[in-house]
């Protein structure tokens, strides 16, 4: 019985020793983030928001060379406005969601930029091509709650997003801008 009761204690010393450090994984709250792209078509804005994504992030100010972040969406998730349109950038032509039902994100640094700005380098892989990034990101804390802000420029025809007759960029610009509004808190 004492056995258990230390282990117990240990445990909980450790718990509370990570949240304190604010080593732990945070806990997403995906109903207040967002992650949308925005691409031009014949020079006009259309933005899309991905309905399903999960982030993993483990974040300290303090300690900003021990962090981590993850981020997976569902293309098949992504929301035009109109489902003509959403069926259509599922398919094999776009994102092939069929096929590549996931996009990721998985950091291998983040430095600090000045300020509430870090610098989040890692992989970007959609449509099974990958490409290392280098993400602006601000990070904004209230309370045990965090919220990371950033906007990453990539070139489409680079992940083979707009293949046939719409790898042609005169209509569909080949620039896209890809934002998310992650909200974190630790427990």
């Amino acid at each position: 019985m004492k056995v258990s009761f230390y282990r117990y204690m240990l445990a909980a010393v450790a718990a509370v020793s990570l949240s304190a450090t604010g080593s732990a994984l945070a806990q997403v709250d995906v109903a207040k983030s967002s992650v949308t792209a925005t691409s031009k078509q014949m020079n006009v804005p259309v933005e899309g928001k991905f309905g399903k994504f999960s982030a993993q992030i483990k974040f300290d100010p303090a300690k900003p060379a021990e962090a981590s972040a993850q981020l997976n969406i569902d293309v098949g998730s992504y929301d035009l406005g109109d489902e003509t349109y959403n069926d259509q950038v599922r398919g094999k032509e776009w994102f092939d969601a069929k096929t590549y039902p996931t996009a990721t994100f998985v950091s291998s640094a983040i430095a600090p930029a000045g300020g509430n700005q870090y610098k989040v380098t890692g992989k970007l892989t959609i449509k099974g091509k990958s490409q290392t990034v280098v993400v602006p990101v601000t990070v904004t804390q209230q309370g045990a709650t965090q919220t990371f802000d950033g906007s990453l420029p990539i070139k489409r025809s680079q992940f083979d997003i707009g293949t046939g007759e719409w790898k042609d960029t005169s209509v569909v610009a080949d620039d896209v801008i890809i934002k998310f509004h992650i909200v974190a808190a630790h427990t």
